[in-house]
C-alpha cells in the first residue's frame, strides 16, 4: 500500500493537517474541519494509499512557509502540489490559484474564468473540496454581494487572512512607492 506522510501542525489559525505523497503536498487543511473525513477519504482513494503519521522535507518546507505566510513575510508558496480531484475540482482549484494576494473574487468570477458561468455551484462545490487551502487560496472567495461565506477554517479566520493580506499588499505598496522615490531621488 502506498503512503501518504501526514504530521498535525499547531498555527496561530488553528491546527492544521498536513500532507504529502511522493515529494508533493496534497493536504494542507483545517484538522478539524467538518468536511474531514470526506476530503482524506478522496485522498486516500485517489492515490491509493494510507496516512501514516511520519515527517518528511515537503511537510517540513509546508510548516516554514505557512509561518513565513502567517507572519506577513511570504505572499506565495513554491511548493510542488499534488491535486486530487475530478477534472473539474482541478480546473476550479487552478484558476483560485489566479486570484491574487490581497484580492477577493466571487464564485461567478470563478466559474466564468474556467468558461462555465452556469457551473456556479459546482464551483462552490469544487471550492469546498479543496485540500490544500492557503496555497489554494479559496479564503479569498467571498458571495457576490461581497459578504463572507463558508470556509473550513471557519469565518473568523478568513477574515483574519484577507485582513493579514490586505495589510500587507498596503504595506508591499508603500515600501514600493518609497523606493522608487528615493531611487528617483538618488539619480538627481
Amino acid at each position: 500500500m502506498n503512503q501518504i506522510n501526514v504530521q498535525y501542525y499547531k498555527t496561530k489559525i488553528g491546527e492544521l493537517i498536513l500532507g504529502s505523497f511522493e515529494g508533493k503536498l496534497c493536504l494542507l487543511d483545517f484538522r478539524y474541519r467538518r468536511m474531514r473525513k470526506i476530503v482524506d477519504n478522496r485522498i486516500k482513494t485517489g492515490l491509493n494509499a494510507e496516512f501514516v503519521e511520519q515527517d518528511d522535507e515537503i511537510l517540513k518546507h509546508t510548516r516554514e512557509q505557512i509561518d513565513e505566510y502567517l507572519n506577513g513575510d511570504r505572499m506565495e508558496f513554491d511548493i510542488p502540489l499534488l491535486m486530487v480531484g475530478t477534472a473539474f475540482q482541478k480546473s476550479v482549484w487552478n484558476a483560485l490559484m489566479k486570484v491574487t494576494y490581497g484580492s477577493t473574487s466571487t464564485y461567478l468570477q470563478l466559474a466564468e474564468n474556467i468558461d462555465n458561468e452556469k457551473a456556479v455551484r459546482a464551483v462552490v462545490s469544487a471550492n469546498g473540496a479543496n485540500s490544500i487551502g492557503l496555497i489554494i487560496p479559496c479564503h479569498r472567495i467571498i458571495g457576490s454581494n461581497g459578504e463572507l461565506v463558508g470556509y473550513g477554517g471557519g469565518l473568523a479566520v478568513k477574515k483574519r487572512l484577507l485582513k493579514l493580506e490586505q495589510n500587507n499588499n498596503v504595506l508591499s505598496a508603500i515600501f514600493f512607492s518609497s523606493a522608487i522615490n528615493v531611487n528617483k531621488f538618488e539619480k538627481g
